[in-house]
């Protein structure tokens, strides 16, 4: 039995807890969250190499529990699935349940496969090129009820509307609460424009605790909605008239503690850095799609006046841009920017890591940033946007897909087996699903994600 200072520490709190399972989590490549438990008289047996999955829990796609088998993935194979007991965390909606990320290996070495060490690897490459991220996830997502037969919205509000506020005031606040409780920092609510729509934004933090934080939420959200009869989803389209739900990705790049984002004599008041940062994700968005609107669902929500980032380019507080610059802060000059073009149907390790990887190329390339776009572009004539290299981002996941399979950074930077299991995953969904209506994707979909 390990019985280190770490084991030690771990099996009081449990104790003090009164706790009867860990759940070890991980994140598959069609971004539907698993996890195994262990009940903690059982813990000292998996403390350290953690529990066995199988190999090919990394080829399902989200329709069924079945391999893709172009993914090279089988019913051969086990990985062991280690604790990151830094991230355990008691689950205020599963009392005497904790929870735990996990990381996959193989042999006792991080495995090719695991979308958590794509991340870290980004992590360290970004600390390479001496820069530090922070990152938050800004979820969108609806509350919903059983009428009948159907789904429907659980208000009928506008977007701020302070009724839907008195009307959802208990579960928000107990999704607060809830996030509060397990380290997750709550900045402000408000209720979206789709009915029933809200969105609750939570603080920035580096980059691995803001993608384990993603996993928390959205296991939060969907388990204090149904504590309160009430279905949350996160699925990027639901209503054929209402908005979409993103879930943009806000960054700032870091050194020694100071924010490199800013810079008063540099373009639109970002430095260098930043500018090729941003830069490099515009020229990689296309394939970045792929990992970032990585459902056939995704692209209903993705069209242009929808600000949902239809177009490459980017912007002062364009919310049409796919990357968006807030200028209105505290100390008057940019220290973060906005993707838009996500939504929560990513992998938030394979999204965030990807969007460093883009960012990291054009830092490395000293690629320049265009003009920033002042208007909506969907607005102006396809010839003005060529004149300004505004092009139209990918229309469906085939397309982003294709596009993914052509860009070579990424997928050197995801390694030859992630991507290709990624992308066979992806694939298969794009092929069962092409022809399906809203309804049938609603239909399958909705309480995937």
């Amino acid at each position: 039995m390990p019985e280190n200072i770490l084991f030690k520490k771990v099996k009081k709190t449990l104790k003090e807890a009164d706790a009867s399972f860990v759940r070890i989590l991980w994140c598959d490549n069609a971004n539907i969250i698993r996890g195994k438990a262990v009940h903690v008289e059982m813990l000292p047996h998996y403390f350290e190499h953690g529990v066995g999955i199988s190999v090919g829990q990394q080829g399902v796609p989200v329709m069924y529990d079945a391999v893709v088998r172009k993914t090279g993935l089988g019913p051969v194979g086990e990985v062991s699935l280690v604790p990151d007991w830094s991230s355990l965390t008691a689950l205020p909606y599963s009392p005497a349940h904790f929870r735990v990320m996990g990381n996959m290996k193989l042999n006792n070495e991080a495995w090719d496969l695991c979308p958590r060490h794509f991340l870290m690897r980004m992590i360290e490459a970004a600390k390479s090129q001496g820069l530090e991220v922070q990152a938050a996830f800004e979820n969108e997502f609806y509350l919903l009820q059983q009428s009948g037969d159907r789904i429907v919205p659980a208000d009928s509000t506008l977007f701020a509307s302070t009724q839907a506020m008195d009307i959802h005031y208990e579960v928000i606040d107990d999704i607060a609460e809830a996030l509060i409780s397990q380290g997750i920092p709550v900045e402000q609510y408000y209720p979206e424009s789709g009915p029933g729509q809200q969105e609750i934004s939570i603080r920035y933090t580096e980059a691995l605790r803001a993608a384990d934080w993603q996993i928390a939420y959205r296991e939060t959200v969907r388990a204090i909605a149904r504590r309160h009869n009430l279905k949350a989803s996160f699925l990027p389209k639901i209503f054929p008239e209402s908005a979409g739900s993103g879930c943009h990705i806000h960054l700032s790049l870091w050194r020694d503690g100071q924010n490199l984002l800013p810079d008063t004599q540099g373009v639109c008041g970002l430095s260098k850095v930043a500018r090729a940062f941003i830069s490099g994700i515009l020229e990689h968005l296309p394939a970045l799609m792929a990992l970032t609107t990585p459902s056939v669902n995704s692209y209903r929500r993705i069209c242009p006046h929808a600000w949902s980032g239809a177009f490459r380019c980017w912007g002062l507080d364009n919310r049409e841009a796919a990357v968006r610059v807030p200028s209105a802060t505290a100390f008057g000059i940019p220290t973060h920017f906005e993707v838009k073009t996500v939504d929560a149907s990513a992998n938030p390790y394979l999204a965030l890591g990807a969007v460093i990887a883009a960012g990291l190329d054009g830092v490395q390339r000293n690629l320049e940033l265009g003009q920033p776009v002042a208007v909506d572009p969907g607005y102006l004539p396809p010839d003005d946007r060529q004149l300004q290299k505004i092009d139209p981002l990918p229309t469906t996941l085939g397309e982003a897909i294709a596009h993914l399979k052509q860009d070579n950074v990424l997928l050197d930077a995801l390694n030859s087996q992630l991507s290709t299991a990624f992308i066979a995953v992806r694939q298969a969904e794009w092929e069962a699903m092409k022809d399906w209506d809203l309804e049938q994707e609603v239909k399958v979909l909705l309480e995937r994600y």
